[in-house]
């Protein structure tokens, strides 16, 4: 396996960058496309058959085939361009919840997609790309305590919270335990905490850790923020570090005005990390020296600046082990006219990501009891083996969980899960339901909300807001169950 960009080099590379001149970090991003079609036709057999006939130093975008996840995991031996990796050994190494860190082949990493489109999969990173994502993460956002990271650049005064799913290959974990064992010094500073444990106990490890900096998801942020204003827990945050999710403008107030303390929200996905990195004017500018996004329409046509897209094309320019060329991502993103006031020329970005709803159930003892979307997902996902779902609230003890296949073994064992899950987060009594057989509502957007309160519009009338889902730093490291 070759990569692309020598890890010795890529941190000179992003810092060197010319971010504010539009025709120089084009025609750097025209040389890394090049370089990335020569290698994928080379070593790529996958790759070089959907290729055959471009010539790479000419070929435009449009003129590539575009890529799915399904497609590319059926052909995922013939794709990676190391054969010593493979599906089978891949997917051995992450049913191992104690290599999650850990580098597979020859110093690569691999992560875990969620399913929420309905199909999981596995997305293997260079140690070239690595050293790309970790200097874009730590160079590009505009620092929200300028004079703190000149005094220490880094990080030693800061404690770590990490809040989200924990137990898998997911890239934030994963990345957060990469780092951890790169700099020992850190590790004890630097903290994942997981988010399918009841909230009290969530509230406990929290304080008694004592976090200077929490990442996780918007609807994450919103549950502690209530908690810290119920006094049920009290954290002293310098920063809060959001994505994932729809981050909306009401919820990204209340979260700073609860914590005292600024909010970063970013985009980025397992099959690059570190997308867009929010500037000082709070606008979300696509690392486009590093990646392609093209936003298209229904029929794969380019959308024009200001027009919301059917869906994302990708293409990584920094990976060489798995290249993703005009690769699907499935998000609508709208792409800001006009230069933007912090003086980058790298373009802005607004993503219209995740919308599901934070559930809130009668507890045992009156108090309401709040399930995050993210991890019911996970608890489908993970223990009950469904991806495609509707998980709606009925009323205040009520649950319905739509299936579009049969109402069988798998989908009753789904149903029992679900309810050991709530009692044990202190809702008792919870009613859960099976509808199956039936398709799945998708809103407006397309997409498919598969998490909702009993407060939410009909499915004919959702659309989530536009806006940047983000994959916070755990290193990277935030949120990874992108899709």
């Amino acid at each position: 396996m070759s990569t692309l960009v020598d890890p010795a080099t890529a941190s000179w590379a992003v810092a060197s960058a010319p971010v504010h001149d539009a025709e120089a970090w084009a025609a750097l991003q025209r040389q890394r496309l090049t370089a990335l079609l020569r290698h994928a036709v080379q070593a790529s057999p996958y790759l070089a058959g959907q290729l055959r006939g471009l010539d790479p130093d000419r070929a435009a975008l449009d003129d590539l085939p575009v890529q799915h996840k399904r497609t590319l995991m059926r052909h995922f031996d013939a794709w990676v361009t190391d054969r010593s990796l493979t599906l089978e050994g891949l997917r051995r190494f992450v049913s191992d919840p104690h290599r999650i860190g850990d580098t597979c082949g020859p110093g690569c990493a691999v992560w875990e997609s969620s399913g929420s489109r309905g199909e999981p999969g596995l997305f293997v990173h260079d140690p070239g790309a690595l050293a790309v994502y970790d200097a874009l993460e730590f160079q590009r956002p505009a620092p929200l305590r300028p004079l703190q990271r000149l005094w220490d650049p880094f990080w030693w005064g800061e404690r770590m919270a990490f809040v989200g799913a924990i137990d898998g290959h997911f890239a934030s974990q994963a990345s957060l335990q990469r780092l951890r064992r790169r700099m020992p010094w850190l590790a004890d500073q630097w903290r994942g905490f997981s988010i399918l444990q009841p909230l009290p106990a969530l509230l406990a490890e929290l304080q008694a850790f004592a976090p200077t900096v929490l990442t996780t998801y918007p609807t994450a942020a919103s549950m502690l923020a209530e908690a810290q204003a119920e006094g049920r827990v009290s954290l002293s945050l310098q920063e809060v570090w959001t994505g994932g999710e729809t981050l909306g403008r009401t919820q990204r107030a209340r979260i700073t005005e609860v914590f005292d303390c600024p909010l970063r929200h970013s985009y980025g996905a397992s099959e690059f990390l570190p997308l867009a990195a929010e500037c000082r004017e709070q606008a979300l500018h696509v690392n486009a020296d590093w990646v392609i996004l093209e936003p298209v329409d229904a029929r794969g046509r380019p959308v024009p600046p200001g027009v919301l897209s059917h869906d994302t094309l990708l293409t990584n320019l920094a990976n060489g082990v798995q290249p993703l060329i005009r690769y699907a991502l499935g998000d609508r993103t709208r792409w800001r006219v006009g230069p933007c006031a912090c003086g980058s020329a790298l373009p802005v970005i607004e993503v219209e990501g995740r919308c599901d709803d934070l559930l809130e159930l009668e507890g045992a003892d009156d108090r309401p009891v709040r399930l995050l979307p993210l991890a019911l997902s996970t608890l489908l996902e993970d223990e009950a083996g469904l991806f495609h779902f509707r998980l709606e609230q009925t009323g205040p003890s009520a649950l319905r969980l739509r299936l579009p296949g049969s109402n069988n073994a798998a989908a009753r064992h789904a149903v029992q899960v679900l309810k050991r899950y709530v009692a044990d987060q202190g809702a008792r009594h919870v009613q859960v339901t099976l509808h199956c057989g039936h398709p799945l509502p998708h809103g407006r957007s397309g997409k498919l909300q598969r998490v909702v309160s009993r407060s939410a519009p009909p499915a004919s009338a959702t659309a989530c807001a536009a806006s940047a889902p983000r994959r916070p730093p755990g290193g990277r490291g935030g949120p990874g169950r992108s899709s």
